[in-house]
């Protein structure tokens, strides 16, 4: 049985997880749990799945939950401390790490230290921190599986292919909500309008991300170190139907892609159980009912975002960590109402501009530069109002 921490339990990914596990309960045991302030929800999966260890962010929450369960509370802990002790837990296997934002490197960062195998939702942490993640899971020797489905689908595409044959990876994209939308329009757009995915049900900052396709720029980051290639190697597609998940070309040009219905339960599924697969109650794929599958290329004009995570990937160094900390300020400012949605990728870039970028030898480095591009974000946005 696979002995499992939850890093963001209340989140969409960590209650998709949740239900597998449900399912599957020969098969996976929580031990660990972590949550934001959804606490209504964890005391719920509290006491059904009875996890040894759980921790929130805010020590009034912790004091919330204890009173809350009564006899009945496990231990409960709070604050980064807290994260870490989960992620750590001397029971668990594997971390299902799903905390949204560079909130969730730390902890991830510690398993990985501690010998836990990773099952990755927080691209963030590759984003930020790449190359010290894989050279600390290449050093500890363990496995980080790829939980976005687009990096599952590489993972699974490229199972029994020697990576040398690779030519390039393709990441596939819905295109979000304003694929269509005329460009003039979008300094109108509400988050209201920015939430509504025509595909996916997620939180609220993947959901922006995916409009303004910063979350393809984040992937194709993650993708350079999850699979030890260059920005070269790797495109995007804009697929609207969300059924081609990504595709890896090969150098003889035969293409292998995996497909399926756009539902998270699949990725995570194989992250946890892999090599096996476990049988999930979802509707098949019915290719002839859906008929038609599109592509295109991405509108860069469009899609200010994808440039500028190109151009931070290949800049190196503490550039992917300040684009992706001016993005979780940006996409806040958008749904707080102090910026337009065209204003996010100016602020970013306008934070990538100010930063002297440095090679990355440490975590601490990291933090820097993430503390330091919140707070520039948050000046330019002062200044402009």
């Amino acid at each position: 049985m696979k002995q499992l921490a939850i890093l963001g339990s209340t989140g969409s990914i960590g209650v998709s997880t949740l239900d597998i596990v449900a399912a599957h309960p020969d098969q996976f045991r929580i031990v660990s749990m972590t949550a934001g302030r959804n606490l209504q929800l964890l005391q719920q999966q509290i006491r059904r799945f009875n996890p040894r260890l759980v921790a929130v962010l805010n020590p009034a929450d912790a004091d919330v939950l204890k009173s809350s369960l009564g006899a009945a509370a496990p231990e409960i802990v709070s604050g980064i401390e807290g994260l870490i002790a989960c992620a750590c837990h001397a029971d668990v296997d594997m971390v299902l790490s799903a905390i949204v934002g560079a909130a969730g490197l730390i902890p991830t960062m510690a398993a990985i230290e501690n010998g836990k195998d990773i099952a990755l939702a927080n691209k963030e942490t590759l984003v930020s921190a790449g190359s010290l993640v894989m050279d600390a899971v290449a050093r500890k020797g363990v496995r980080l599986f790829p939980v976005d489905s687009e990096h599952s689908a590489i993972f699974q595409s490229l199972e029994g292919h020697r990576r040398r044959d690779v030519r390039r990876l393709i990441l596939t994209a819905s295109g979000g909500p304003f694929r269509n939308r005329a460009l003039a329009e979008l300094q109108r757009v509400t988050p209201a309008e920015a939430l509504a995915h025509p595909n996916w049900s997620m939180g609220q900052k993947i959901s922006i991300d995916s409009a303004t396709m910063m979350n393809k720029g984040l992937e194709v980051i993650e993708a350079r170190w999850l699979f030890d290639l260059p920005a070269e190697q790797i495109s995007i597609h804009i697929h609207p139907q969300s059924v081609v998940h990504s595709m890896v070309e090969y150098l003889d040009g035969s293409v292998i892609a995996q497909l399926g219905i756009p539902d998270m339960k699949t990725p995570i599924a194989y992250a946890l159980s892999y090599p096996e697969r476990l049988p999930l109650d979802l509707p098949p794929l019915d290719l002839c009912r859906l008929g038609t599958l599109t592509f295109e290329e991405p509108d860069l004009q469009r899609f200010a975002c994808l440039s500028l995570a190109y151009d931070a990937l290949r800049e190196g160094g503490t550039a992917p960590a300040v684009l992706n900390a001016a993005n979780e300020v940006a996409v806040e400012a958008f749904l707080n109402g102090q910026i337009s949605f065209l204003n996010i990728p100016k602020l970013i870039r306008a934070t990538l501009e100010n930063h002297q970028a440095t090679p990355l030898e440490h975590i601490d480095q990291v933090l820097r530069a993430d503390r330091w591009a919140r707070t520039e974000a948050r000046r330019i946005i002062d200044t402009s109002v």
